[in-house]
């Protein structure tokens, strides 16, 4: 088993109506219960929108505002604990399909993660 990070930035999303975003809702959460009835959700949600609501630390461990070096920043991400790759991916779209816009799916490395 395998750990992934779907996720998106908040740039991605692009300027909808009210009504459209309150339409995907029911649809992410039904993707978000799907995942959990074949018990390979490790966690989900969307991140505030407001970055300078964010905080980051230097090197140092000196607490900074947001650390923004490309103008994206996070949105919003879904961990989940999978058997291959392909399924991976084949959550990835139902992620971006259910959301609206585009997800990244990303495999973590070097270490797994404990439930």
């Amino acid at each position: 088993m395998a750990q992934y990070i779907i996720y998106f930035n908040q740039q991605w999303v692009g300027d909808h109506s009210e009504e459209w975003f309150n339409s995907r809702g029911p649809l992410a959460r039904a993707v978000v219960s799907e995942m959990k009835d074949a018990g390979v959700l490790v966690a989900a949600g969307g991140l505030e929108e407001e970055i300078e609501s964010a905080f980051g630390f230097d090197e140092k461990g000196n607490l900074s505002g947001p650390i923004i070096t490309s103008g994206d920043f996070l949105g919003g991400l879904t961990i989940i604990e999978v058997s291959s790759e392909n399924e991976a991916k084949m959550w990835g779209a139902k992620v971006a399909q259910a959301c609206g816009w585009p997800q990244e799916v990303r495999k973590f490395k070097g270490f797994e993660l404990q439930n």
